[in-house]
């Protein structure tokens, strides 16, 4: 049974959604699925048992169960999501419980504060929050995204614009400048930094087939190539590593950075003025329940409170905790963080993500451009007072986004710093954050104000698009109510970078069972944790590497023969979904991608608002 304290599914949260009466019906029915009761018995047999509800593990069995593969998939929790889950407060108790417990493999060191304006009978209920376990972004142009257009997975979603990302620099927050018309029109930039800019903007989008440019530098730092090459300063160099590139440090080589300039600017402009989109009511959590949905669709059985206990590799039987057993035809995928205690030799997870997750009670719009509810915020190295030397990034999520009440919003801090200095470099930056938020809601700067301040060798240092001078001397005579505070390190076997590379997520299938130490292979493949990449841009990557080796080929990855057509689908010569501009009225810019044809989008009054049309 589901926990009483989930929130709500998609279903329930937009009953009308599916009532809609479309000109040609849904192939993927809107009541089915995982919202059905869910089966009494185990299968006694099944081509592949999936255990773990995560991002990758629900991409790959929505894929299988279109493909024909009759998949098992089981969850040891009462909630969807795993380690991609979107938690209520009550839940996020409960698991960071679990945590220190030593019942939840794969995370460790977790603390959690919780005021008591949390709670029944509070000022605000446990179930208005959505807690991501594992925040991301998404990229307009990026494989995920072609997935859910080809999927339908879209048409369980709803998705909001993200198009401000600031960099914090010299005790403040600068705000990216990332069009050629801001680039253009940016006062503060001399004409020949323009001209550097725009230069090498011309060159990253074609990189690669100019090797004769980067291959002299391609085991150098991007800094370096951007300082020598195209006479860049120190502040357009850390805004095109840390805030578009999205970098660790500053010592990224120059391959693995241009491959990321190049996805935020490929992005932008895709379906309208920003480069990037985060999912409503939940981020990870809500796109894997999507997906899981869809392979219910196609015929997989869905099973929570279901532990995995042992496998067989000789006998293919799979055991749980409930004593029910089922016989496994394929392979058991099995996600880190549900694999059994004594069993199999998982692959090490020698990364450490450590995360910070705060509740604050201020809406942080200084920080949104209009009609937008999130931002990206990027310490780089030595921008602390922690001295940093990593990057510390932040996602801030506001409450149009569904996931917090109006009033609140949602600080997502991680850093991939080994070791107890994290801790140090996560707390400098929520400090950094706190301060900043109350200047720059306390403090009314006058419009002509100067926003500039110019440095004894003549450098302008662009402080804030709200921020001059004055706010430099402020001192802050109030504080931010922190309504929960989350911290925990989640581990894992994936590095944060180049995370398309689908040689990190090929893992031998070598390890044995305890029972049987004879066997060359044993039947179970392991999929990865998240990374501290922010972007999804590692999970079809991953799901593609194992669909692969349970199928023998990609080929038909998603290759679905819907029998009527989208009449709003992307067209046979792949071109992206177009972009309504007219639709951008209301405060809540949703990119809602349903399945209203174009004429309903364009003549509702706006509304749904910033419909992709797909």
């Amino acid at each position: 049974m589901l926990s009483p304290e989930r929130r709500p599914s998609m279903v329930e949260r937009r009953p009308s959604f599916f009532s809609y009466q479309q000109p040609n019906p849904l192939i993927v029915p809107h009541l089915a699925g995982i919202e059905d009761p869910l089966p009494e018995t185990t299968p006694e047999k099944v081509d592949v048992l999936i255990v773990g509800t995560g991002m990758v593990e629900s991409v790959l069995a929505a894929a299988l169960s279109w493909q024909g593969s009759n998949v098992l998939h089981v969850d040891s929790n009462d909630y969807y999501g795993d380690s991609s889950a979107t938690l209520t407060v009550e839940q996020v108790k409960r698991w960071v419980s679990q945590i220190n417990d030593n019942q939840m493999p794969c995370y460790k060191n977790a603390k959690l504060y919780v005021s008591n304006d949390i709670g029944p009978n509070s000022k605000y209920q446990s179930r208005s929050f959505g807690i991501d376990l594992s925040p991301k972004i998404m990229f307009a142009k990026s494989d995920l995204l072609s997935i859910l257009v080809k999927s339908r997975v879209y048409q369980y979603l709803e998705f909001q614009a993200l198009s401000t990302f600031h960099t914090f620099e010299n005790d403040s927050f600068e705000k990216l400048s990332n069009s050629k018309q801001e680039i253009f029109t940016n006062e503060t930039l001399p004409l020949m930094t323009k001209r550097n800019l725009m230069k090498f903007i011309k060159f990253v989008l074609d990189w690669e087939k100019q090797p004769e440019i980067w291959g002299p530098y391609k085991d150098k730092s991007l800094a370096q190539f951007l300082v020598e090459k195209f006479k860049l300063d120190k502040p357009q160099v850390f805004e095109l590593i840390f805030s578009i590139g999205l970098c660790y440090n500053i010592e990224t080589k120059v391959p693995e950075s241009l491959q990321r300039i190049r996805r935020y600017l490929i992005s932008f402009d895709v379906y309208g003025p920003f480069p990037a989109l985060y999912s409503k009511y939940g981020g990870a959590g809500e796109i894997s329940q999507g997906f899981c949905r869809s392979a219910a669709v196609g015929g997989a059985t869905y099973k929570l409170n279901e532990k995995l206990v042992s496998f067989n590799p000789e006998t293919k039987i799979a055991t749980f905790e409930d004593g029910s057993k089922v016989e496994v035809e394929e392979k058991v995928v099995l996600s880190p963080s549900q694999a059994p205690e004594y069993s199999y030799n998982m692959p090490e997870q020698k990364y450490e993500i450590h995360r910070l997750t705060c509740i604050v009670e201020k809406d942080c719009s200084e920080w949104f451009d209009n009609n937008e509810s999130a931002t990206v915020i990027v310490f780089p190295p030595n921008s602390l007072k922690s001295g940093n030397k990593e990057v510390v990034q932040a996602i801030i999520i506001g409450s149009g986004s569904e996931c917090c009440p109006d009033g609140t919003c949602i600080w997502y801090l991680s850093t991939t710093q080994q070791g107890p200095r994290a801790e140090m470099d996560l707390d400098a930056a929520l400090e950094a954050m706190e301060i900043s938020i109350i200047r720059e809601s306390s403090t009314k700067i006058p419009e002509d104000d100067n926003l500039v301040q110019v440095t004894q060798d003549g450098h302008s240092i662009v402080n804030s698009f709200k921020l001059g001078p004055s706010f430099k001397e402020y001192v802050t005579r109030e504080k931010v109510q922190l309504l929960a505070k989350i911290y925990y390190t989640q581990l894992t076997n994936t590095p944060p970078f180049n995370v398309v590379d689908p040689s990190l997520f090929d893992h031998a299938l070598d390890s044995t069972d305890k029972f049987i130490p004879q066997a060359s292979d044993n039947g179970v493949i392991y999929t990865a944790m998240p990374s501290g990449e922010i972007s999804y841009d590692e999970i079809v990557t991953a799901a593609k590497v194992i669909y692969e080796k349970i199928v023998g080929s990609d080929d038909d990855f998603f290759d679905v023969d819907f029998e009527d057509e989208d009449p709003m689908a992307m067209g046979n010569d792949g071109t992206a979904p177009t972009y309504d501009e007219n639709a951008i009225e209301d405060d809540d810019e949703d990119v809602d991608m349903n399945n209203n044809d174009a004429d309903d989008i364009n003549n509702s009054n706006n509304e749904f608002v910033g419909k992709m049309e797909i």
